[in-house]
């Protein structure tokens, strides 16, 4: 199910249409969501991207948000 999940991720971030819009976030949603996805399988790893894509909307900041290690919280500059 991770690796389906991480090309479906891949084939949507290749669709032309996307190229404009741009994440508020580093790294953007995309790629935490496949990091998370390695680190963190399926089910947790989608959990966290959900997570994410939720916090990504116009009231957002933005700013730098990696995807943490278990057990590490994250640090913030």
């Amino acid at each position: 199910m991770k690796n389906i999940a991480i090309n479906l991720i891949k084939l949507y971030r290749k669709i032309p249409f996307q190229s404009h819009f741009n994440c508020k976030f580093t790294p953007t949603c995309s790629e935490y969501a496949i990091k998370a996805l390695e680190n963190f399988g399926f089910m947790k790893g989608s959990y966290l991207s959900i997570k994410r894509i939720l916090r990504c909307n116009p009231w957002s900041n933005g700013g730098y948000d990696p995807v943490v290690p278990t057990g590490r919280k994250p640090m913030h500059k």
